[in-house]
């Protein structure tokens, strides 16, 4: 079944990695002889390879679920477009 938590956790935990390399390249890249700086950049390529993998990975395990379920599916779409319009309405 689809766990909209874990992968909140997983995409956050990614994140914060991507964010902390990120700060580390740019402190050190600027004092960074060339091989350190080739192997930051490659710590920095892996993480987003893993968020793109992790982000795949549940894309595919929605439309799964999406697909399974057609008419429940369409019902949810129109009511959250119900209850967005209303809430639009009010302000």
């Amino acid at each position: 079944m689809f766990d909209t938590g874990s992968m909140n956790d997983e995409l956050n935990a990614m994140k914060i990695d991507v964010a902390r390399l990120l700060d580390k390249a740019g402190e050190q890249m600027l004092n960074a002889p060339p091989d350190q700086a080739e192997t930051l950049a490659d710590q920095i390529k892996t993480a987003l390879t893993e968020l793109g993998e992790t982000v795949s990975e549940e894309q595919e395990q929605l439309h799964s679920l999406l697909a399974g379920r057609p008419v429940a599916s369409l019902a949810s779409a129109f009511a959250l477009g119900v209850v967005v319009g209303f809430m639009l309405r009010r302000h």
